[in-house]
């Protein structure tokens, strides 16, 4: 019984709980205040700092509540996330490039002044 009560550094403490469970909350009330208060001019420079918000959101809840780090699992849980983002990062530039290309290269006679055109 005395064994479960022990501290186990790869399942957390109750401060990194805690700590997460702030900062999380933190960036959540900043990007609500960021949207609903209109502080930004233009929108996209909103949109920017709304997604750097989303990302740090991602790495404190990996960080303090998933526990990955280079040491947990001999380092292999890090490089399986680095692989899923290159792996993402390849889809949708891929699927980002073919659609521009579709589109630019679409023929002359499909243009959307020409598709209402009935002969």
């Amino acid at each position: 019984m005395s064994e479960h009560l022990q501290h186990d550094p790869a399942h957390g403490s109750l401060r990194g709980y805690i700590i997460g469970f702030v900062l999380a909350a933190i960036m959540t009330t900043v990007s609500f205040w960021l949207v609903m208060g209109n502080v930004f001019v233009h929108s996209s420079t909103a949109a920017y700092v709304l997604l750097g918000l989303a990302v740090g959101q991602i790495v404190v809840h990996m960080v303090c509540f998933l526990h990955m780090n280079a040491r947990s699992e001999g380092g292999w849980n890090l490089l399986a996330l680095i692989f899923t983002f290159v792996l993402v990062a390849i889809m949708l530039s891929g699927s980002l490039w073919v659609m521009h290309h579709l589109n630019s290269n679409m023929m002359p006679g499909m243009t959307n002044g020409m598709m209402h055109h009935t002969p």
